[in-house]
């Protein structure tokens, strides 16, 4: 059996879309609540706001915004503790592992594009065994600019020499979406993922969406081109 699809490569966000990240970043803010003699707080309290990173999950758990004197020093030890635990619960969401299997099986190459910095992106795709199998990884300080800028999404498909608008991408987030449309790509809206705090999925003007990660198999090989 053939694969068929009308895309040459495909781009993913990391954290709630590719892998499931929220147990550990839950746990480092929750690591500070304890250091304080403070409760943590129930991680699937904090699981939307994973994708908002350091800012969304201080300010859940400290009540503390980025203009905040103390904001610095908390992100960076957050980001610290974070660092330390990067992989203990961290998973490959349900059917990914599947679907990466059949792009390389159909000789389709697939990328990574998140706003996470390098120094948290490259350890975890290293220790998921990810990072043999995609050269094109671009992370939050990579270019310049971080999504919603399409500058990172472009550098990926540049690394790839595969032509955007031949491209998927695929995001929890509205900045995702954003990004990706203004690369000149197809987007994907992963409604399975954290989806932070915005409207639902299905108001952000993705081309598709995808509630369970078995739909991004319909979306990339539709089944009436499976040959």
């Amino acid at each position: 059996m053939r694969l068929s699809t009308n895309f040459r490569s495909v781009f993913f966000d990391l954290d709630g879309t590719l892998a499931d990240t929220a147990p550990d970043l839950a746990a480092a803010a929750n690591q500070m609540r304890i250091d304080r003699h403070l409760h943590p707080i129930d991680p699937q309290i904090l699981r939307p706001l994973a994708s908002a990173g350091a800012r969304g999950l201080i300010e859940a758990s400290f009540g503390i915004k980025p203009d905040d004197d103390s904001f610095a020093d908390l992100r960076d030890e957050f980001l610290n503790n974070y660092q330390a635990a990067i992989h203990v619960h961290t998973r490959l969401f349900d059917d990914i592992e599947n679907l990466l299997n059949l792009l390389d099986q159909a000789n389709i190459p697939w990328g990574i594009v998140t706003n996470k910095q390098k120094r948290f992106t490259n350890p975890l795709m290293q220790s998921m065994g990810l990072d043999q199998r995609t050269r094109a990884i671009v992370s939050g300080d990579t270019t310049p600019f971080a999504k919603p800028h399409p500058a990172p999404i472009l550098l990926a498909a540049k690394i790839l020499e595969i032509d955007p608008k031949h491209s998927l991408y695929v995001g929890d987030d509205l900045r995702d979406i954003v990004a990706g449309k203004a690369a000149g790509m197809q987007t994907v809206a992963a409604a399975y993922g954290y989806c932070g705090n915005h409207e639902p999925p299905d108001s952000w003007g993705a081309d598709h969406l995808a509630y369970h990660p078995t739909d991004l198999i319909d979306i990339i090989f539709p089944k009436n081109r499976l040959e």
